[in-house]
């Protein structure tokens, strides 16, 4: 995991089309901007579609050797 430190109205950018802008700052919260095409899906983790267990993933490349 990567951890940056940001101030207000400074920008992350992610690749070559998604940019994170911090936009508020407020006690023990902060609101980011988020700009990316809209073929990119954005979920917050609690809602976030289930994605499957990496060993699943391991196991399904293994299976290809």
């Amino acid at each position: 995991m990567l951890v940056l430190s940001r101030k207000l109205g400074e920008k992350i950018v992610i690749g070559d089309s998604i940019v994170l802008t911090v936009v508020k700052i407020d006690r023990n919260q902060i609101r980011l901007g988020i700009e990316a095409p809209v073929d990119v899906a954005i979920f917050r983790e609690e809602i976030a579609p289930s994605r499957p267990a990496e060993s699943a993933v391991v196991a399904s490349a293994s299976d290809r050797v």
